[in-house]
């Protein structure tokens, strides 16, 4: 286990292996390491800023936790027609691609012996919905929207003794996730060059920024990774503020924030941070050559990440001057994500008419 500052209790996630990947560093023309947070035990990196927040909140006398959590696409997929949700029978499925932030809060309150109810909205699905009453959450179906399900999250909060957990944007969240910088930092023998994660509230890039700094890493660049229509912190910075997208038309809901953290525009007054925006079926495809080259099954969110080693963006950034030649090693975040499947992932290139 991780250890944490100022602090005796163990965290609730587990020290990530990083390993080298043949095939990413073949593609990418560098030695390329993985950081697996798709080992969690909720399957996502989510388990470290939202284990760290629950634990201080138990420590200040919480009682109850409130989480508001992702979306989902529809699929195309036969394998639960006709499942009844939200109040209606449902024609397809729905495709579960959201709610790693849920299923880590409810972990984490399974772990401390508190109660919490999570509201998801009805296109979540009934598989997130089985996912986290099987550990123990109370789930409440409001809304057709992260931002619907959210409200009536704010409104639970009112009663005495609850917490609210949001999925990306809090200190304590971005504090629990600086621990994976300080793991590569005791796992590598060198600095590496570049670091490259995908970007959906801004969390997880909140989090590594202020890990550098802990660490003295700060002149590292990262690479923010995205999927058009899922692109919210691309625009912030090209218009130099928070911008809001009209909507989610991504596959990669996990990325699905139409509004990105404010510290995340910060993060990047303070490290060099290079924003790539990556078309869903490069993601979708990234995430089944990654099956195949390591035989581990990610989220489209994390195929972000992926897609950017795979396509030869990195080389592209490189002929660019914005990153170094040649590099010596770069260090990629397989952020993971546990509402994936074979059958999804074949509903996903259905859909994306990729075969």
């Amino acid at each position: 286990m991780a250890a944490q500052p100022g602090g005796a209790q163990k965290p609730f996630h587990v020290v990530s292996p990083v390993l080298e990947s043949l095939p990413l560093s073949k593609a990418a023309g560098t030695k390329v390491f993985m950081k697996l947070e798709n080992v969690q035990p909720t399957g996502s990196f989510k388990i470290r800023g939202i284990g760290h927040l629950c634990q201080e909140a138990a420590k200040k006398g919480c009682r109850r936790f409130v989480c508001s959590s992702g979306n989902s696409i529809p699929s195309r997929y036969p394998e639960e027609s006709g499942d009844v949700w939200g109040g209606q029978t449902l024609p397809e499925p729905l495709l579960p691609t959201g709610g790693n932030a849920g299923v880590a809060a409810a972990y984490a309150a399974k772990k401390l012996g508190l109660p919490i109810t999570v509201v998801i909205p009805s296109t979540s699905g009934p598989i997130p919905k089985r996912k986290l009453e099987e550990l123990g959450a109370t789930v409440e179906v409001y809304g057709k929207a992260f931002d619907d399900a959210n409200k009536r999250a704010q409104e639970l909060l009112k009663t005495e003794g609850c917490v609210s957990i949001h999925p990306f944007d809090d200190p304590l969240v971005w504090q629990g996730h600086s621990s994976l910088v300080r793991e590569l930092k005791d796992s590598l023998e060198t600095k590496p060059d570049a670091i490259v994660l995908s970007v959906g509230g801004g969390g997880l890039l909140a989090g590594v920024v202020e890990g550098l700094q802990q660490v003295g890493w700060q002149d590292i660049p990262i690479i923010a990774a995205e999927t058009q229509g899922a692109h919210s912190f691309h625009e912030a910075l090209k218009a130099g503020q928070l911008v809001t997208l009209p909507d989610i038309t991504s596959v990669a809901k996990c990325l699905g924030a139409k509004t990105v953290a404010a510290q995340a525009l910060q993060c990047a007054q303070e490290c060099q941070i290079i924003s790539q925006v990556v078309e869903d079926t490069e993601a979708v495809g990234a995430v089944e050559q990654f099956l195949d080259d390591e035989r581990m099954l990610v989220q489209p969110a994390c195929g972000a990440a992926l897609a950017t080693l795979y396509t030869g963006r990195l080389q592209r950034l490189q002929r660019e001057g914005k990153l170094r030649t040649p590099l010596g090693s770069v260090v990629v975040v397989v952020c993971g994500g546990g509402n994936i499947n074979s059958a999804q992932l074949r509903a996903l290139k259905s859909q994306l008419g990729m075969e």
